[in-house]
């Protein structure tokens, strides 16, 4: 199972429940609609608060609403992804039905306690998500002897260390720092690896099955570089490391993913949303790195290459990857419709304006803020408007899944 495609269409489910209700078949239904309601509710009232235009601080502070983003929207989508990618990969069953109910209510669990007074309570419940998940994961592939996939649940395992270390910090107990290394730039980096090798890939395939005629292709010594970047990256953060050899790294693995990208000829693909909002996002990883290059050198404030991670890569990646595995996975057409066509380019604007306008107009930074916001939100409105209904009710094809 080895060499099997990274997302697969159809595989073995429990039997569906009565009157084709099927959200609790499959890791990716609970979790991609937890996501996407993360998102949609979370990212408004986060700029309500940052903006004054809301009394009342629901969260403590950035490193909370970046927590939320992190580990309640972007951890959520990836276990939905993993169960269900993890499943074909083995070939053996990840969790399902009251499992996979217990780590849902587990993950809204631990979205009230963020909110809360309760410190400790909340480290623990947050900790416990991604490491149940390991383990659910961990599980199926040992049991399909898929040791190629093994490190899926050690950056999971890490994803529970990071949101550890931001708790531990809140509570006293840790002295770094936000930019030490442990918590969420950690986080960051790992899921900046899980994207780029999911990426690699799936997008060459996505790319020349969606589009006649397109030859995206792989380098294989490229492809070792550009992950052995952003392990580097990974390390150099992890280690609280800056100056020349940050800046290094940064270079190399933006130039990395540059000439990447460029070989999958993201160019021809614009007649095609589901093919382009991947290649698009994608484009979000090198600017990413530039900005932070450029922020490293005082060039420029670090938030712009924070939400060109944040809202451009993870946003538009998820976004893409939710609609596409989603409607696969149904057994419906993999073709983009209105909704999910304006899905995507709310999405773009929000990315472009939170990341552009504050860095050429530093004075309108409040109002890219809720513009931004409003166009994030108005994506995920989107999606569940169009995939709440497809992620609860069974395969139209007849299939399990």
């Amino acid at each position: 199972m080895a060499n099997s495609a990274f997302i697969p269409l159809r595989e073995a489910a429990p039997k569906r429940g009565p009157h084709g209700f099927a959200l609790w078949e499959l890791g990716f239904r609970p979790f991609y609609l937890l996501a996407a309601w993360v998102a949609l509710l979370s990212v408004p009232l986060w700029a309500l608060q940052f903006t004054g235009l809301l009394p009342v601080a629901l969260l403590r502070g950035a490193a909370w609403h970046a927590h939320e983003m992190v580990f309640g929207y972007a951890l959520a989508v990836v276990i939905g992804f993993l169960f269900t990618a993890g499943r074909n990969w083995s070939g053996q069953p990840t969790p399902t039905g009251r499992p996979l109910m217990a780590l849902a209510l587990l993950w809204l669990l631990a979205r009230v306690l963020v909110l809360s007074p309760y410190g400790w309570a909340s480290l623990l419940v947050n900790l416990a998500v991604p490491w149940s998940a390991a383990w659910g994961l961990w599980r199926a592939l040992r049991a399909g002897g898929n040791k190629r996939n093994y490190f899926f649940v050690g950056l999971l395992l890490m994803m529970g260390v990071a949101t550890a270390g931001l708790h531990l910090q809140a509570l006293g107990l840790l002295t770094l720092g936000f930019a030490g290394g442990i918590g969420l730039p950690l986080a960051l980096d790992i899921l900046m690896f899980m994207i780029a090798v999911m990426a690699g890939r799936v997008l060459p395939m996505f790319s020349n099955n969606g589009v006649p005629g397109l030859n995206a292709r792989r380098d294989p010594r490229l492809e070792k570089l550009a992950l052995a970047s952003l392990l580097a990256l990974l390390l150099v953060d992890a280690l609280g490391i800056g100056g020349m050899p940050l800046l290094a790294i940064l270079l190399v693995a933006a130039l990395a993913h540059g000439l990447r990208l460029a070989l999958w000829q993201p160019w021809r693909t614009l007649k095609t949303p589901l093919v382009w909002v991947l290649h698009i996002g994608y484009s979000w990883l090198p600017i990413h790195l530039l900005l932070r290059a450029a922020a490293e050198l005082g060039w420029c404030a670090p938030g712009p290459a924070t939400h060109a991670l944040t809202v451009g890569l993870i946003g538009m990646v998820t976004l893409g990857m939710i609609t596409r595995t989603a409607l696969g996975h149904t057994g419906r057409p993999l073709r983009a419709g209105r909704i999910e066509l304006c899905a995507y380019l709310a999405m773009l604007m929000a990315a472009l304006l939170r990341v552009f306008l504050p860095l050429l107009a530093p004075p309108l930074l409040m109002p890219s803020v809720l513009i931004s916001s409003a166009l994030w939100s108005l994506a995920f409105a989107l999606y569940l408007w169009r995939y709440t209904p497809i992620l609860m009710r069974a395969r139209v094809d007849g299939q399990p899944g």
